[in-house]
């Protein structure tokens, strides 16, 4: 079935505020070599690439009260918010061309916003190899992009739980998290506690990528707004090395391909998050290229030859 998809909108935020290595703050212009902007318009779609948000530089500090570099997190994620609203409340569909897994909190919390504003449910798929719901209370590190999924739950400090003005920005019940393979052991506790709806790699290679797909999607409808956070480290190092901490065992190229085509298949992704690409750590901008391939499929590329 050919959907048509609304106009989008290329937001760039590059910083890595919030990882534990330096180079996710070239992502942004990584997807925009690799072709984003010419390869989504080939496809027919209204591509806007509304450049980079400016903000803060980040300070590559240790932690302060559980969190590096808080202050210059929360003003990235309100710059992002702030500009992905506009862009959904213009009728677009905001591409955030990320910068570190972090600026999630920005963009969820803008399409909370929408939902509410609009009436429509939301529904968050995680393409990660992590949970991302660690606490401060939990993580010496104090890197936020492990936490973001917590601070949208309501778990963490009233400036990112409350970026929107409510807590919480969502709910656990309205996220699916894909592939996820390296999770802490009291991020496991909490995860549980909360009842995250994980479908880890052990979950698909036994049942196959196309019925964890399957129920990841079972709901999504016309009154629900599909929001996608594709960290790049959900795909197997193999495939895509230009990531800031590789975790083997990930999706395949096929795998891959298939989560972004049952994905287009319903026609409801609202936003989309592209996050933790590192060009400092790719090859010659390979997993740019992939991840560029990718997003076409989730505009409708596929191989799909059979009724």
């Amino acid at each position: 079935m050919i959907r048509g998809h609304p106009p989008i909108s290329l937001i760039g935020v590059p910083t890595d505020i919030g990882a534990g290595h330096r180079g996710a703050s070239m992502g942004p212009e990584a997807l925009r070599i690799a072709g984003i902007g010419q390869a989504l318009a080939a496809r027919g779609v209204d591509v806007r690439d509304c450049g980079n948000l400016a903000g803060p530089a980040n300070p590559w500090q240790p932690p302060a009260a559980g969190y590096r570099h808080l202050g210059q997190v929360v003003e990235w994620n309100r710059m992002l918010m702030e500009a992905s609203l506009r862009e959904l409340r213009d009728g677009r569909l905001p591409v955030m061309l990320g910068g570190d897994h972090c600026l999630a909190i920005g963009s969820i919390t803008a399409a909370a916003r929408h939902c509410r504003d609009t009436g429509k449910r939301l529904r968050v798929l995680w393409l990660d190899a992590n949970a991302d719901f660690n606490t401060s209370a939990v993580t010496p590190s104090g890197n936020v992009h492990g936490m973001p999924v917590a601070c949208l739950c309501g778990l963490g400090p009233d400036a990112l739980t409350r970026l929107g003005g409510d807590a919480p920005a969502m709910r656990p019940d309205q996220i699916r998290q894909i592939g996820i393979r390296s999770v802490d052991a009291e991020e496991k506790r909490l995860v549980k506690e909360y009842g995250l709806d994980i479908y880890d790699m052990r979950y698909i290679d036994e049942i196959g990528m196309r019925r964890v797909m399957e129920q990841a999607l079972d709901g999504v409808d016309d009154a629900t707004h599909l929001h996608v956070s594709f960290d790049v480290d959900f795909l197997d190092p193999g495939i895509a090395p230009g990531v800031g901490t590789t975790v083997p065992g990930g999706p395949d190229y096929r795998e891959a391909q298939l989560v972004m085509e049952m994905i287009a298949d319903t026609g409801r992704m609202g936003s989309l998050d592209i996050v933790e690409l590192n060009p400092a750590l790719d090859d010659r901008n390979r997993t740019a290229q992939l991840a560029v391939d990718l997003v076409e499929s989730l505009f409708g590329k596929s191989t799909l030859m059979r009724d």
